[in-house]
């Protein structure tokens, strides 16, 4: 018996579960779209949402997280365009859109996607940012210590 046992398996062990989620991840990220199973949607729903949120909290080891948990062309696309774009948004990113069963083995389709963001947004916060680079103090020397 599973009497509250947390989470979904999908027939995998956890570094495979992992990987599918992280892989589900970074193409709805890239695509915006994508038709999966019915569980394996409602399995990344969650993860992606929380990814969204993290990000637009724009944080340097916020964002080293999600660059590990993601592909480098999905981590760019959900800082620079997604997370800007949901800015007033409190959550409810995406949906689940169900769809006609597969053919080969009628398992239930479904079309994970996110909600419409705002483009305008996320394209005025992309050209905002300047690429600084920080300047390091250098450190006095004994003689210019004495002077001031």
């Amino acid at each position: 018996m599973r009497h509250s046992v947390f989470g979904q398996r999908l027939s995998r062990d956890t570094k495979a579960r992992k990987a599918l989620l992280n892989n589900l991840a970074s193409s709805l990220i890239v695509h915006g779209h994508l038709e999966t199973t019915l569980a394996k949607a409602k399995f990344a729903q969650g993860y992606v949402e929380k990814l969204v949120s993290q990000a637009k909290k724009d944080k340097l080891n916020r964002n080293r997280i999600l660059a590990s948990k993601l592909r480098t062309d999905a981590f760019a696309k959900l800082v620079n365009e997604i997370s800007p774009g949901f800015e007033a948004r409190l959550g409810g990113y995406t949906r689940i859109i169900k769809i006609a069963a597969r053919r080969g083995d009628a398992a239930k389709m479904a079309k994970l996607e996110f909600i419409e963001w705002d483009k305008t947004k996320a394209k005025l916060v992309a050209q905002s940012k300047p690429k600084t680079k920080k300047v390091l103090k250098t450190k006095k020397t004994k003689n210019e210590k004495r002077k001031t």
